[in-house]
């Protein structure tokens, strides 16, 4: 076989090179799409994923003989998890295809009416709507009433959360009004305001309970509990947009069919625009963008639709997505603030990690008042000082980062920022071996805060994993000697029998109860996975 080559981002790869990198790829975008679904926990930023499609996408594209059996492109969500009952999907939930630009929104139409034969110039309707940022659901009726409601799963079978969906009050048992079709799947997406996300998030703390890192992912772990009681307790919401099986009912166009979900009973959003050029896209994409901070909930682009139904239905689907309707991604969103403050962390492998504390600022409905700085290098690289004026950006709408300083409103007094040569917390000698951007403390374990970040690590949800031991516990138990080691943690039912007069049930925010949970908890896990075991030793490289 003859080494064909490509150019991508001035890299040129063989053909062995680019088998290799799709193999990668695929497994890559498989475990971050786990995390996002399964878990609710996505271990990347939104920009970070879309770029590893994006590059995969460039690669099958020059390579289109090596695209994988388990090409992302061929597969959408994740697996369903095991701990749900299951529900099949009466029509696919597919993805969509992603736009960044007014290029790619040329390239939009333009494939339409290359589908459709039209002329270049004909006008093209399209039905535009807010992205919501939240869980997408599937909810069964038939002759009116509510059969089942599933996560979209891996598109074609889902999760049943029917339960959970009905303690959502505004959301039907039953449909109201008349011209009720015999079934209907109606197609929306969970979310949690901003104001709720925060609340939620206090009470979690108050109550030394998980903390949520955005509306997303609290209303996606709230939607998927196996008991619909917690469910309840939680301050849900949700849109609906579109239909997937539709029986005895025909709507002409997108926008009609909206207005019949609402006539019948659901909410949907007001946002909503009709466009047939690119320029009235693009207009309504600004306009959102710029609405965006206020709405009270997250989104995360438009979605435009074809909006004649019997176009849709022409255009029909590519494997994974539909040909009339595209996801037009927003940007990350940004603030400025003032930055108080540089603090240096030290994590479990002995990294130095500079943390920028800024006055707490509102970005996409969190309040902001730290940010990573990364690295020594990007310190220098930004110029960035204490007292300046710096632009926060919530990478992915997730992770907070300074992205740039405005110089215009610097102080006179700012000094550059030096880089500490001993770690802040044990004062042991900070290296930086060369060819690294990394400074670490060479302290090792005599090190606390790498002991204590060792600890966490040890045990995190996958390693050990062990329910009632977080981070705020594993740092009062070291701080207070009772927990030093890993070994400690499974000779602490030992010691706390042995001296009652000092058990954990004495401490503020412990009793009887919640400690003998810990220990069951601590029993539970005296045996497991090999490689959850290797994971909690949290070795380097």
């Amino acid at each position: 076989m003859s080494a064909q080559r490509m150019s991508h981002d001035n890299t040129s790869l063989t053909e062995i090179e680019a088998k290799q990198q799709l193999e990668q790829l695929a497994l890559e975008i498989a475990q971050h799409d786990q995390a996002y679904y399964n878990h609710d926990d996505p271990t990347i930023s939104d920009a970070q994923y879309d770029a590893l499609r994006k590059k995969n996408d460039a690669l099958e594209a020059q390579f289109p003989h090596l695209v994988r059996p388990d090409s992302p492109n061929k597969r959408v969500g994740s697996v369903v998890s095991e701990q749900f009952d299951k529900i099949e999907h009466k029509a696919p939930m597919l993805s969509l295809s992603n736009a960044f630009s007014s290029e790619d929104i040329d390239e939009f139409f333009a494939r339409i009416r290359r589908f459709l034969s039209l002329a270049e110039n004909t006008p093209v309707e399209i039905y535009g709507e807010p992205k919501i940022d939240g869980l997408s659901f599937s909810a069964l009726f038939e002759n009116g009433k509510l059969v089942h409601v599933a996560t979209r799963g891996n598109g074609q079978v889902g999760e049943d959360i029917t339960n959970n969906m009905k303690t959502i009050e505004s959301f039907p048992d039953v449909l109201e009004g008349d011209d009720i079709p015999s079934a209907i799947e109606i197609r929306g997406e969970v979310y949690m305001s901003h104001d709720d996300f925060i609340s939620l998030n206090q009470a979690q703390e108050a109550a030394n309970k998980k903390i949520f890192a955005n509306p997303r992912n609290a209303a996606a772990g709230s939607l998927r509990q196996l008991d619909p009681s917690i469910t309840a307790s939680r301050p849900l919401k949700y849109f609906v947009y579109g239909i997937g099986l539709l029986e005895g009912y025909e709507p002409s166009t997108q926008q009609n069919m909206v207005s019949m979900l609402k006539h019948w009973g659901f909410d949907t959003n007001e946002h909503t625009r009709r466009c047939s050029a690119t320029d009235e896209v693009m207009a309504y994409y600004d306009y959102m963008n710029d609405l965006r901070p206020t709405l009270g909930y997250d989104i995360d682009g438009l979605v435009y639709k074809v909006n004649d139904i019997a176009l849709q239905q022409r255009l029909g689907n590519v494997t994974r997505s539909p040909r009339w309707a595209i996801a037009h991604k927003f940007p990350a969103q940004k603030a400025k603030t003032l930055l108080e403050e540089i603090n240096i962390q030290v994590g479990r492998t002995g990294a130095l990690t500079p943390v920028a504390y800024l006055k707490p600022v509102n970005v996409g409905g969190v309040m902001v008042s730290r940010a990573t700085l990364h690295n020594q290098d990007e310190i220098a690289r930004k110029d960035i000082r204490v007292g300046d004026t710096v632009v926060i950006q919530r990478a992915g709408d997730v992770i907070p980062q300074v992205v740039s300083v405005d110089i215009q409103k610097r102080p006179k007094d700012t000094k550059e920022f030096i880089f500490p040569d001993h770690c802040p917390v044990c004062n042991g000698h900070a290296i930086r071996t060369e060819g690294e951007a990394v400074t670490r403390c060479s302290n090792g374990l005599m090190c606390s805060a790498q002991a204590v970040e060792g600890l966490k690590h040890f045990v995190s949800k996958d390693a050990f994993d062990i329910e009632g031991l977080g981070q705020k516990q594993v740092e009062e138990f070291y701080n207070d000697h009772i927990i030093r080691t890993p070994i400690d943690i499974f000779k602490l039912e030992e010691r706390d029998r042995q001296n009652p007069l000092i058990s954990i049930a004495h401490r503020d925010g412990w009793g009887v109860k919640s400690v003998q949970k810990l220990f069951d908890a601590i029993r539970a896990r005296k045996e497991i996975e090999l490689d959850r075991f290797i994971y909690s030793l949290g070795i380097r490289f």
